[in-house]
C-alpha cells in the first residue's frame, strides 16, 4: 500500500502501528480521519492533539529506544541469534549474561557494530550490540547487563520455530464433536450443561471413534444476575465460569450431614426443573448452584484437599486474588464497578486491600470456586482421553473481555481506555461492528513481558488437549473504534504477532497441546501462510469455501492444516441452513441489506451448487431427505486433506435454530437456546447418546476414506 502524504501525525501513527489508510471490503482505498488517529494515539498515551504536539511526540518516539538501556522484551525463535542494542553513556564498559529459567547462566558476546553516539537528554549516549546465543532453550529467561555500577534487565522469551502436531495427527486425521456445552443438558443437569456433561458426552463420543470435543469458551461471567449470555463477552478470560460445576461431584458433598444433603437435593430439584424451559436460564441455574456450593464450601476439608487448594492458590497468585476480590466487591457493592468510590477502582490501592480483609471469607469462596471448576474440567479432559480420545477437549479462547468485568478492573493498566475492539464494514455487516471490548495495549503487554497474556493461556491449557483461538487475526491487528463513534470510524492497530503467536506456541508446546486459529473472514494471505509455518491450524467452513462466490471449492483443495466443518455457531445448524433459516431470521429481524427475494435467490444458487457437486460425486441421490443431505455434506469433508473434521452436535439431532445471530442483542435469544430436535423441542444428552440419527451421521465421517 502506498502511504498517504507524510505529516508528523501520519508518521507518528505509523511508528505506533496505527493504520492511517486501508482497503475496505469493496476494494476502495480509505483514508483514516485525523480525529480517529488522534483518539487512538491518545489511548496509547501519545499526545497528538496539535501539529506541534504530534511533532514533539514523534521526536520522543525516535529517541525512545535510546532512552532505554535494553528493549522492553526480546522474543525470538529457537535457534535464532538476534542482535540486541544496549544504550549506555558513551565510553561505559558493559558485561552481559542470560540467566535461564532453571537458574543456569550463559555469557552473551558483544559484536563489533559501530553506531554513532547521540545526545539524549543532555547525556552523550552510545550503543553497544549483543548477539544472543543460538542454543538457548525454549522458555522465559532474563538478560542481565552491567554497566558501571548499574544493571539493567530484560525478559528473553525463546519460542518454538514450529508447534509440532500431536502424534495422532502426524500420520492421520481425526474427527470430533463441536458444541456449545451449556446447551447440552442431561437429566442430572441443573438447567445447563456442565463439566460432568462434558465428560459424559466426550466418553460417549470416544466410543464412536471421536478423538476430540470442541466446546465454547468457558470463561468467567458475572457472579450476580444478570449473567451475560455470550461466552464470547466474558468478565475474565483467565478464570472459569463456576456455573459449569457439577455440585454432586464436589468431594466435600460426601461429608455433609443428612439435613445438608437434603438441602442440596432440594436446590437440585428446583434447578432441574429449568431443563424443561424453552430458553436457558443462566441466572436461575447459578442461583441454585451458588446456594448449594456455599453450603459445601463451609464443609471441613481433608488435609490432602486443603493442601491441594493451598497449592492452587499459590500457583495462581495475585491474579486469582484480584479476580476473587472483584467478585466479592461486586456481591457487596453491585455493578458496574466504574461507579464504586475512586479508591476501589484501583486494585492496588490500600482501600481495596482493606476491603479484601473485610470480605476475606467471600474472597476465599471465589478462589475455592475456581479450584473446583478447574479441577472438574481437568477431570473431564482426563476422562475423555482415558476413554480413547487421542486429543480430548479443545477449549476456546474469546477475543476480548467485557469492559465492566474483572479483567477490565484488574488489568486496566494493560487495556486501552476510550476505545473498543470491533471490525470494519464487510459483506455481512455493512455498518461495521463494535464488540465493546477494550483491546490489549501492545506497549504495556511488552513492558510486562506478556505476563497477562501468558497467564490467560496457561489456565485454559491446563484443562485442554487443544486450544481454539477466536479471531486469531487479533494477534496481528485489531480494529480499534473510538468510544461514542460508529464502527466505520475506527482503524487498525498492529500487534507484535511474532511475540503473541510465538508465546502461544510456547505455552501450547509446554502443555502438550495444539492450536486452531479461527481465521475466517477477510485475511491477508501472508497471515495464513505465517500461521501454517508456525504449526497452527486454520478453520474451514464448507459454506464459505467457494471458488468464484458460488461454486464450491473442491474438497481436495482444502488446507491440510485446518479444522474443517460444515457449519459454525454464527450459522444455523446444517438442516436449518439447507432450509434457509439464516435468510428467514435475518428477514424477520430487518437485517437484510437487499430484498429478501434477492437474498433467497443467491442463497438457493449457492446451496444448489454444493448439492450438485455432491450428486456429481455420487454422494447424494437425485431425491434426498434433509438428513441424507446433511450426511453427504459431512461425507464430502472426508475427501479433503483437513487434519480435523468437526461434527456439530446440533447436526446429530437435526436442530435447525441458529445459536447466535450476529448483529442482534435482545432481538434474538442469542446463546440462550438449548439443544433441540427438528421440532424445536429440547433434546437431552441421554437422547443424543441413544439417537439412531446421530449414529447414522457419525458413520459418514468414520467410513474409511483414502488420504488425498
Amino acid at each position: 500500500m502506498s502511504h498517504a502524504a507524510s505529516s508528523p501525525l501520519q508518521d507518528l501513527a505509523r511508528s505506533y502501528g496505527v493504520a492511517t489508510e486501508y482497503w475496505d471490503w469493496k476494494g476502495n482505498h480509505v483514508r483514516v480521519s485525523d480525529e480517529t488517529i488522534r483518539t487512538v494515539l491518545g489511548a496509547l498515551d501519545v499526545d497528538a492533539s496539535t501539529v506541534q504536539a504530534a511533532q514533539q511526540s514523534l521526536d520522543d518516539r525516535r529517541d525512545e529506544t535510546w532512552r532505554r538501556v535494553l528493549p522492553r522484551v526480546v522474543v525470538l525463535r529457537h535457534g535464532w541469534t538476534p542482535w540486541v542494542s544496549v544504550h549506555v553513556p558513551e565510553g561505559t564498559d558493559i558485561t552481559a549474561l542470560i540467566r535461564l529459567e532453571d537458574g543456569d547462566e550463559r555469557k552473551v558476546a558483544q559484536v563489533d557494530h559501530v553506531v554513532e553516539p547521540r545526545e539524549i537528554d543532555g547525556v552523550l549516549t552510545g550503543e553497544a550490540t549483543l548477539e544472543l546465543p543460538g542454543d538457548l532453550p525454549l522458555g522465559y529467561h532474563t538478560l542481565h547487563v552491567t554497566y558501571g555500577e548499574d544493571e539493567a534487565t530484560a525478559p528473553v522469551i525463546v519460542t518454538p520455530r514450529r508447534l509440532q502436531l500431536p502424534e495422532a495427527l502426524r500420520t492421520s486425521r481425526a474427527w470430533g464433536l463441536t458444541t456449545q456445552l451449556y446447551s447440552v443438558r442431561s437429566e442430572r443437569s441443573w438447567g445447563l450443561g456442565d463439566a460432568a456433561d462434558l465428560a459424559e458426552l466426550g466418553t460417549w463420543a470416544a466410543r464412536q471413534g471421536a478423538d476430540f470435543v470442541l466446546i465454547n469458551p468457558v470463561h468467567a461471567a458475572e457472579p450476580v444476575a444478570t449473567m451475560e449470555p455470550s461466552p464470547y463477552l466474558p468478565t475474565s478470560r483467565r478464570f472459569v465460569n463456576p456455573m459449569y460445576i457439577r455440585v454432586e461431584e464436589v468431594p466435600e458433598v460426601g461429608y455433609l450431614s443428612a439435613a445438608e444433603h437434603q438441602m442440596i437435593e432440594w436446590h437440585g430439584d428446583d434447578a432441574r426443573r429449568l431443563n424443561g424451559l424453552a430458553d436457558l436460564d443462566r441466572d436461575g441455574t447459578w442461583e441454585a448452584k451458588e446456594a448449594a456450593l456455599r453450603m459445601v464450601f463451609r464443609q471441613e476439608r481433608t488435609h490432602r484437599r486443603r493442601r491441594d487448594f493451598e497449592e492452587f492458590c499459590e500457583r495462581e497468585g495475585q491474579g486469582l486474588v484480584d479476580y476473587a476480590t472483584w467478585c466479592a466487591l461486586v456481591i457487596d457493592r453491585g455493578l458496574p464497578w466504574e461507579t464504586w468510590p475512586a479508591e476501589l477502582r484501583d486494585p492496588r490501592s490500600d482501600a481495596v486491600a482493606a476491603e479484601r480483609d473485610r470480605l476475606a471469607d467471600e474472597v476465599e469462596f471465589h478462589c475455592w470456586l475456581q479450584w473446583i471448576v478447574q479441577s472438574q474440567l481437568a477431570d473431564a479432559q482426563r476422562e475423555v482421553t482415558a476413554a480413547g480420545m487421542s486429543l480430548g477437549v479443545i477449549h476456546d479462547v474469546a477475543v476480548g473481555v467485557h469492559p465492566g468485568g474483572a479483567d477490565g478492573w484488574a488489568l486496566a493498566d494493560v487495556l486501552a481506555q476510550g476505545v473498543s475492539v470491533g471490525a470494519p464494514p464487510d459483506d455481512y455487516n455493512q455498518l461495521g461492528q463494535d464488540w465493546s471490548q477494550p483491546p490489549w495495549r501492545p506497549d504495556r503487554l511488552a513492558e510486562q513481558g506478556y505476563a497477562p497474556y501468558r497467564d490467560m493461556l496457561r489456565t485454559t491449557l491446563r484443562l485442554a488437549g487443544g486450544l481454539r483461538v477466536d479471531h486469531i487475526l487479533g494477534l496481528f491487528r485489531l480494529w480499534w473504534v473510538p468510544k461514542g463513534r460508529p464502527a466505520t470510524e475506527g482503524t487498525y492497530v498492529r500487534y507484535d504477532h511474532e511475540a503473541l503467536v510465538g508465546i502461544l506456541a510456547l505455552e501450547a508446546h509446554r502443555a502438550g497441546a495444539f492450536v486452531i486459529g479461527e481465521d475466517l473472514g477477510t485475511v491477508e494471505d501472508w497471515v495464513r501462510d505465517y500461521l501454517a509455518d508456525r504449526g497452527l491450524l486454520g478453520t474451514s467452513i464448507l459454506w464459505f469455501e467457494r471458488e468464484d462466490g458460488v461454486a464450491p471449492r473442491p474438497a481436495e483443495s482444502y488446507r491440510q492444516l485446518c479444522l474443517a466443518s460444515v457449519t459454525t455457531h454464527d450459522l444455523p445448524p446444517t438442516a436449518g441452513y439447507l432450509d434457509g433459516e439464516h435468510i428467514r431470521v435475518r428477514d424477520q429481524l430487518g437485517l437484510l441489506t437487499r430484498p429478501v427475494e434477492e437474498e433467497k435467490a443467491a442463497d438457493d444458487e449457492q446451496r444448489e451448487a454444493v448439492l450438485a457437486e455432491l450428486r456429481q460425486r455420487n454422494l447424494l441421490p437425485a431425491k434426498a431427505t434433509v438428513e441424507e443431505q446433511v450426511g453427504a455434506l459431512y461425507r464430502y469433508l472426508t475427501w479433503s486433506p483437513a487434519k480435523l473434521i468437526g461434527v456439530a452436535v446440533p447436526d446429530l439431532v437435526g436442530d435447525v435454530r441458529i445459536i447466535n445471530q450476529p448483529g442482534t442483542d435482545e432481538e434474538y435469544p442469542n446463546w440462550r437456546l438449548p439443544l433441540a430436535g427438528p421440532d424445536g423441542e429440547p433434546v437431552s444428552l441421554e437422547e443424543v447418546m441413544t439417537s439412531r440419527r446421530a449414529k447414522r451421521l457419525i458413520r459418514n465421517v468414520t467410513q474409511k476414506q483414502p488420504q488425498r
